[in-house]
């Protein structure tokens, strides 16, 4: 909805007591802009501290799925509840550094402590889950390349590591070969300055899913 000029002078000109029970009568309704608000107002620990709590929590997370690994299918959805960590922590923070940093953590953690479990399933069993993994990387690949050259070697070592796991799973290869993505790109950090192109153009053609 965009708000008129007309309409924003008015909320401005009202009295300030009324404009603070509208404020309050507003966040109650929107958990992001509480979270927000209270990181920007109260919290006292860096967006870097907030990372490492989550990275350490991804690390429990699969080191327990291993413990009682069921099929990758499953194991998809607690993938999913870790990516939907991450994006609360990117909504509340604004810090667009630790989503590509957070997820190539994800993957890197899943493909390294789950191989042989991932390994020993059929590959239509595992093609919702392969799929996600090719899938995360281009989106992984696109946000680093939209960032500051400088920035874009922070995360050269994982997205290289990511590249080799990647490699060593013939399922997913197959599947990166059939879906357009060049695991070469990830292994000798070579992102195409096309990257966000090809991406869209395969969607386009109903790859990524």
């Amino acid at each position: 909805m965009k708000i008129e000029t007309e309409f924003k002078e008015a909320i401005l000109a009202m009295p300030e007591k009324e404009k603070d029970k509208l404020l309050f009568r507003l966040i109650k309704k929107d958990k992001v802009l509480v979270n927000q608000l209270y990181f920007q107002l109260l919290e006292t620990k860096s967006v870097e501290a907030f990372r490492s709590e989550l990275e350490e929590r991804f690390q429990k997370i699969v080191a327990a799925v291993k413990t009682r690994f069921y099929s990758s299918d499953i194991y998809l959805q607690e993938v999913k509840e870790m990516s939907g960590m991450v994006n609360e922590l990117v909504s509340t923070t604004k810090d667009k550094y630790s989503e590509p940093y957070l997820n190539l953590k994800m993957l890197i953690l899943s493909l390294s402590n789950l191989k042989e479990e991932l390994n020993r399933e059929m590959p239509n069993r595992s093609y919702a889950f392969n799929i996600y993994v090719i899938a995360r990387s281009f989106k992984i690949l696109t946000q680093v390349k939209a960032m500051h050259e400088d920035l874009q070697y922070d995360f050269k070592e994982d997205i290289e590591t990511l590249g080799e796991l990647i490699g060593s799973f013939p399922s997913i290869m197959k599947l990166c070969i059939y879906n357009g993505l060049d695991v070469n790109w990830l292994i000798n950090f070579e992102i195409p300055e096309d990257i966000v192109a090809i991406q869209k153009d395969l969607r386009a053609r109903g790859y990524l899913k």
